[in-house]
Parts: C-alpha cells; sequence; structure tokens
C-alpha cells in the first residue's frame, strides 16, 4: 500500500510534539547522568601541584621545562546511541489508539531526542528476517526526524523476525562502542549468545513491546485471527475459559523468560505497552541505572 505522504509527516509531527514535551519537563538532566562516555580522553597538560597523583606526571613535558607537569584527562562524553528496530509483520497490531510500530517511533523519537540535546550521534537499523534500512549515525534533530519518519513509513511486511541477523550487521558496521536500544516485541527467537557478546561491546537496552491484546484474552466469542508474518488463519473460540487462562498463562511465562534471559546476558530492559505511558519506563530505567551507578 502506498505511502500517504501527508499522514507520514503528520504523525511525525505530533511524534515530535510529544516527544519534545516530555524530554524537556520530566527527562531534562538524567540522560546525560546516565549514559557514560566511551572512556577518557587527553585533556592538557599543566603545572605540577601539590596533591596530584605522581603517576600522572608528564615526564617529557617535565624535562623540557625543568620543573614538573602533569597531564590531566577528561570523559569523552560524545555517544553513538544506535536504535535496532522491528519492523516485522507482528509489529503492526495494535488494539487501541496505536499499533506497535506506532510505539516504536514514539519511544525512538523520545530517546533520540534525549540523545541529540547531549550532542550525541543517533543512528537506525530497522530489521524483519533481513535487514531492511541502515541510517548511519549522525547528530542533530534533523537526524532524530529522520529516524522516525523511517520507523513510520517502513512497509508492511508479512516476514519473520531475525534478531541474530540484525546483531550480526550492527557489530559490523558498529565498531566502537554504543548504546544500543533494541526495540521489538521479541516474538521470535531470542539470541542468548549474541546478546551476550554484544553486552560486552556495548551498552545494551532491550525495548520489548507488547500490545495488551497478546496478553489476555476478552470474551467476545468465535473469532478468526491472522498470524500477520505468515498470513495464517486461526479460529478462535474466546468464550472457552481454559482456552483464555492457557493463553494468558502462555503470554506470562514468555515474559518472565525474557526477563529471566536479560538478566543472565546482563542487559537492562524497558518493558512497554500500547496502552501504557512508555516514560514512565523510561525514567524507571534511568533511576536504575543511577543508583547502580552510584553504588556499584
Amino acid at each position: 500500500m502506498p505511502i500517504d505522504t501527508k499522514e507520514l509527516m503528520r504523525q511525525v509531527g505530533r511524534i515530535k510534539i510529544f516527544t519534545s514535551r516530555l524530554v524537556d519537563e520530566r527527562l531534562t538532566g538524567q540522560y546525560h547522568s546516565v549514559f557514560k562516555g566511551q572512556g577518557i580522553e587527553f585533556d592538557e597538560v599543566r603545572e605540577y601541584m601539590p596533591g596530584d597523583d605522581v603517576r600522572s606526571i608528564d615526564w617529557n613535558v617535565t624535562a623540557r621545562m625543568g620543573h614538573p607537569f602533569v597531564k590531566r584527562f577528561a570523559e569523552e562524553r560524545e555517544l553513538t546511541v544506535i536504535f535496532l528496530v522491528d519492523i516485522s509483520g507482528s509489529q503492526s497490531f495494535g488494539s487501541g489508539t496505536r499499533t506497535k510500530a506506532e510505539l516504536a517511533a514514539e519511544i525512538t523519537c523520545l530517546l533520540a531526542l534525549s540523545a541529540t540535546k547531549n550532542e550525541d550521534k543517533v543512528g537506525l537499523i530497522l530489521f524483519s528476517d533481513r535487514i531492511e534500512k541502515y541510517v548511519p549515525p549522525r547528530k542533530g534533530r534533523t537526524a532524530v526526524m529522520r529516524l522516525v519518519r523511517e520507523v513510520l513509513a517502513a512497509e508492511e511486511t508479512r516476514r519473520g523476525t531475525d534478531l541474530s541477523g540484525a546483531v550480526r550487521f550492527l557489530n559490523n558496521v558498529q565498531k566502537r562502542r554504543a548504546v544500543v536500544f533494541i526495540i521489538s516485541d521479541f516474538m521470535g527467537a531470542t539470541p542468548a549468545k549474541q546478546l551476550r557478546v554484544m553486552a560486552r561491546k556495548h551498552d545494551v537496552i532491550c525495548c520489548p513491546i507488547s500490545d495488551p491484546r497478546e496478553l489476555d484474552l476478552v470474551d467476545v466469542g468465535l473469532i478468526e485471527v491472522q498470524d500477520p508474518e505468515t498470513g495464517d488463519l486461526v479460529l478462535l473460540d474466546t468464550a472457552s475459559h481454559p482456552l483464555r487462562q492457557a493463553f494468558a498463562e502462555q503470554a506470562a511465562k514468555r515474559c518472565s523468560e525474557l526477563k529471566e534471559l536479560f538478566r543472565k546476558v546482563k542487559v537492562d530492559s524497558m518493558f512497554l505497552s500500547t496502552a501504557r505511558p512508555f516514560v514512565d519506563e523510561v525514567r524507571r530505567l534511568f533511576r536504575v541505572r543511577q543508583v547502580r551507578a552510584r553504588y556499584g
């Protein structure tokens, strides 16, 4: 189906206004304190002062000047933030006012705007069962709006999800350490080994997205549902209490298994829902990371 450009730009504008307000009102300063730079870099050489660490003495400069000088280092603040966004068929689902794909665009915009306020670069990888698009990291609000447009404009597909392939692609194109947000419903297989390896190189935050109807069936009698990735049709009797119970238990089990997996591979996570304000989850993540940075 062709993209309605005017409607797309309206959506982009709405998301920009909404997320800009959230960043200004509720996240100012938190992003900077939560995400560390990629290391330390040389800043300057100055004269030695009593109390300075003797291990920081620059002996070459000291020899030339005839009295002690020390090296000073500063935190390298600039970060690269990459959004790994799932655009497989299941992302088009939404039982309320927005789909999972729209929520993915909103959370990408919020986090990317926070990054650009900190002068960080933002990039994007869209994936299904293949890499659909790669947008190299850039600075500025123009870069943020391009990311949002790309997520919203991604063509609907019935392809499945290959997170392993997306992780391999990221590791190939991003050699330096980056902050990586994986935004997906994690419906497919989650590659524990690749995530663990990725987390050793990058700062990884997994963001599972769900819709309430994927967690709990409502009794509406007989309904026909379609798998958006395979096209398969299934007739369900939602009036059946055992069916609804089994469905809810399976969904809870999948959620529990994801949480345990993220814990084992040592990555942070935000569980997002199309029915909940996502900024609360962002602030929770920031608080957890602030406490961990302070107390270890």
